[in-house]
């Protein structure tokens, strides 16, 4: 992938959990980990239908430049829109180049 295709701003986010001290009530909260470039790519109906046989609901895959600590409790922000993130697939060549990300969409919290 040419790096001029990395043309969106993302954001990516870790879910965090905090305890209420007073009732002992436990919350969770989307944390800011890291803004990267990323090329965010609709799936064509073939890869859908493809996607959706495997009991996933991937609608798009998000590439970014490798990076470590990535995983599939993570969910990326893009313009108001949460993606999911489904699974963190290293690209073939190095294994340290780039990440695809299958995400599904949606407003859920992860």
């Amino acid at each position: 992938m040419r790096a001029g295709k990395l043309r969106h701003h993302v954001m990516l986010q870790r879910t965090e959990y905090s305890q209420d001290p007073v009732s002992g009530d436990v919350t969770q909260s989307w944390v800011d980990v890291d803004k990267v470039w990323a090329a965010i790519e609709p799936l064509s109906a073939r890869e859908f239908i493809a996607a959706a046989a495997g009991q996933s609901e991937v609608t798009s895959r998000v590439v970014i430049r490798y990076r470590s600590g990535i995983t599939s409790a993570m969910r990326v922000l893009h313009r108001g829109k949460v993606y999911n993130i489904q699974g963190v697939l290293t690209d073939m060549d190095s294994g340290r180049d780039y990440l695809t990300l299958p995400c599904s969409e949606g407003l859920s919290d992860g």
